[in-house]
């Protein structure tokens, strides 16, 4: 998925670096740099304010889509080798035993490299108080020392869930800054706080 000003094309990972960034730092961008938007998101059946709904296209996409048509950034969708299923519930079942497991569900056509980027955005839902474990996947095959990893979730009742407790110990030597939260049910009416939010963390409109 690409938008505008945006290309879909990223690239590459290396061990990661011993370090680790906690406490609430600086959250913004540098200008300049070179900007990563990381997505996973679920189609199909999700939680809809307490009961099911059919999505064409997931919330998260949806907020993803929103955020790379109002900057300049790489696009790369995180796919599972395993799809998740379409059935809520199932999915649900699914994240319980990957959770209770710690598991590393096999990302399909992970970049070569995200050397280049120095801002990297991990969007994703949050499943059970956390992002998906396929967002581990992810963050483990890359070394983000030195970058700014921004937090962008879209939720049901737990905002950023643990995300930026968990992208602080995966991303070691990477400076976490402030997050996005959209609740699920509401993402479509969300631009003005993505663009309320750009600003506050120094990714202003092309």
């Amino acid at each position: 998925m690409t938008g505008a000003g945006c290309s879909s094309s990223t690239g590459g990972g290396s061990a990661p670096a011993d370090t680790k960034t906690t406490g609430r730092p600086a959250p913004s961008a540098t200008p300049g740099q070179r900007v990563l938007l990381a997505y996973f998101s679920r189609p199909g059946e999700n939680y809809y304010y307490g009961g099911r709904t059919d999505l064409r296209t997931g919330n998260t996409e949806v907020l993803a889509r929103m955020i790379s048509e109002r900057i300049g950034c790489a696009v790369h969708r995180i796919k599972a080798v395993d799809p998740y299923p379409d059935d809520y519930e199932e999915t649900v079942a699914r994240n319980v035993r990957e959770q209770a497991g710690d598991a590393r569900p096999a990302i399909a056509e992970l970049p070569d490299s995200i050397d280049r980027f120095g801002t990297v955005l991990l969007a994703s839902p949050i499943w059970n108080v956390r992002a998906p474990l396929i967002m581990s996947t992810f963050t483990d095959a890359f070394d983000f020392g030195g970058k700014t990893v921004l937090p962008v979730t879209t939720y049901a009742m737990s905002g950023l869930g643990s995300t930026e407790r968990d992208y602080a110990d995966s991303c070691p030597g990477a400076t976490i800054g402030e997050g996005l939260a959209v609740r699920g049910e509401e993402v479509r009416k969300a631009g003005a706080d993505v663009e309320s939010w750009l600003r506050r963390v120094g990714l202003p409109k092309d």
